[in-house]
């Protein structure tokens, strides 16, 4: 019940913050609809939520490879070399399917934004 009223309390500080920043004009070159506002959508917060949550899921998946490669060296040191081989085909793997999804996050991002 602790965290749950410091969370409220920090969501009404955010938003109480965030009221001065969203009253400025917009900055020249920016993406604003024709009567000189922001055009708030949750297409850019779902893209920055998306390209963080990957980059979390892609620590955790390399920590798991690495861990799970030193144990399984530490056990049979005469199969290192095999072990260390797979690591690094699966960390590819990995890297690329994080890249894969950190560019779809950007293309709607890019979309949105009209870059």
């Amino acid at each position: 019940m602790k965290a749950f009223k410091l969370f409220g309390l920090v969501l009404v500080v955010l938003c109480v913050l965030a009221a001065p920043a969203l009253a400025a004009d917009a900055p020249a070159g920016s993406v604003a609809d024709k009567h000189g506002t922001f055009v708030l959508t949750g297409v850019g917060f779902g893209a920055a939520l998306g390209a963080a949550l990957t980059i979390i899921g892609a620590g955790y998946g390399f920590s798991k490879i690495g861990a799970a490669a030193l144990e399984s060296m530490a056990r049979q040191p005469e199969v290192a070399g095999k072990v260390q081989i797979a690591m690094i085909i699966i960390a590819a793997l990995l890297e690329g399917a994080t890249f894969f999804a950190l560019l779809v996050c950007y293309s709607l991002l890019e979309k949105v934004q009209g870059l």
